[in-house]
């Protein structure tokens, strides 16, 4: 089936509104597609699952009988473009605020308990710090801030010290999901930038009581509904080719002056365009959720507790279900799921003091969740423009100058839809030099 002009076009007296057509409703399209909307142009999203939301969605899990989200995300106050997306669709009040901001620990190896309170003149408050650390062990870091980009972390704050193990190597595992010795340097100064060295208004934690659907994903779409932009699900984008091409599926043509937003992880893009070479996937990520018999307070007082000192690195509680997330997990994941389970189990019920046998559990391997973030990967991200007039990428694996989180995923959305604003696409593109694309869709568009 062809997608006509008529269909993908709307006219106001002899002004035409531009469609921008985007493909991925994850939170990469779907910020890039708010921006559009915003700014006037009539946008259609295509996504090949049956659920906008791509990395960053809950979903109802059968064995647990409860709702899950498929990975773990901690945002931060920091976090300006992400939290101002839900600002502009009336959405800020579906994320908690810990106030003032507070990091809870946990020491598998000892049983030790402390919080990390920053802000103010927290580096001169013993109660406040790392346990065993003084005020200047943690201006070390401030040598990333002027790190090379061919620098790893561990060249600029070696793997020793009071912090590393209980601070920094944390930090760079679970933020950058790459092993500290291979992490870019420049990324992890990026998160520090932002949130630790920018006080304690930028480090509060911020908590999805109801999942990572409800407070971003579903929001998002409800107000780019009511802006008139349309979404298909289950609409696989097979194939984009400037010069046409023939292929099963329906054809959609780009009209002169419609550009097309490749909104997809990188694997993706890649098939579809092998002259982008997007960085590789990163190591896995390893998630354990748990339904208890009855809901759990975990130490600290927080929804959340960092772990150091044994395989499990964080522990999020919701209601009755407790979230293990191990980032840089390839080993791990090579272990059958009861394994893993029974291995995280074990460290989660000695940080919470408990001993109770194996309850159900659900292990999700995410085996593409990142790009590899090491430097010279992180180097070589694309930007939002590509060598064609018409067509533009977003995807936290593009170059935001951000590692590949929600922020980034946010930030990458919104520099594609400034790009395509600002692009001049002639209507000679129709000769040839806008591409046409093909989908692969289960039902009718």
């Amino acid at each position: 089936m062809r997608l006509g002009d008529a269909a993908l076009r709307r006219r106001a007296g002899s002004v035409r509104v531009t469609t921008t057509h985007i493909a991925g409703a994850g939170l990469a399209g779907l910020a890039c597609a708010l921006r559009l909307a915003e700014a006037g142009r009539r946008v259609v999203v295509y996504e090949a699952a049956p659920q906008a939301g791509g990395r960053c969605r809950s979903f109802h899990d059968a064995t647990l009988d409860r709702v899950i989200d498929n990975g773990s995300h901690l945002v931060l106050s920091g976090n300006r473009a992400l939290l101002g997306l839900l600002e502009r669709v009336g959405a800020r009040d579906r994320l908690t605020e810990v106030r003032p901001a507070a990091f809870p620990f946990h020491d598998l190896c000892n049983g030790r308990t402390w919080t990390l309170r920053p802000g103010g003149l927290w580096l001169f408050d013993e109660a406040r710090r790392v346990p065993g650390s003084r005020a200047r062990d943690y201006l070390a870091a401030l040598a990333l801030l002027g790190a090379g980009g061919t620098a790893t972390v561990a060249d600029v704050l070696p793997p020793d010290g009071p912090l590393h193990e209980r601070l920094w190597a944390p930090l760079v595992v679970s933020g950058l999901n790459m092993p500290y010795e291979r992490a870019s340097a420049r990324l992890f100064a990026a998160i520090l930038r932002e949130t630790l060295l920018r006080g304690e208004s930028a480090c509060r934690p911020q908590i999805a009581p109801e999942g990572l659907s409800h407070a971003f994903i579903e929001p998002v779409v409800a107000r780019l509904r009511a802006l008139g932009a349309t979404l298909h699900l289950n609409a696989r984008v097979e194939a984009v080719d400037p010069a046409g091409f023939r292929a099963a599926g329906a054809r959609v043509d780009l009209g002169a002056g419609e550009p097309l937003v490749l909104a997809l992880p990188a694997w993706g893009v890649e098939k579809l365009l092998p002259e982008v070479a997007p960085p590789p996937p990163g190591p896995t990520i390893v998630n354990a959720h748990f339904r208890l018999d009855r809901p759990v307070t975990l130490p600290g007082g927080l929804p959340f507790l960092a772990l150091v000192g044994g395989t499990a690195e964080w522990l999020f509680a919701r209601g009755d279900v407790l979230s293990v997330t191990v980032s840089a997990a390839d080993a791990l994941a090579e272990s059958p799921a009861e394994e893993i389970a029974a291995r995280l189990w074990a460290e989660a019920a000695r940080a919470l003091g408990i001993a109770a046998a194996l309850p159900p559990y659900r292990v999700v391997k995410e085996r593409r969740a990142t790009v590899d973030q090491s430097p010279a990967h992180a180097a070589g991200r694309p930007p939002a423009r590509t060598a064609h007039p018409a067509l533009f990428l977003a995807g936290d694996w593009t170059d935001t100058g951000l590692p590949a989180t929600l922020e980034g995923a946010v930030r990458s959305g919104e520099r594609a839809a400034a790009a395509v604003l600002h692009a001049r696409i002639t209507p000679f593109a129709r000769l040839g030099r806008i591409p046409a694309f093909t989908l692969r869709r289960s039902g009718h568009i």
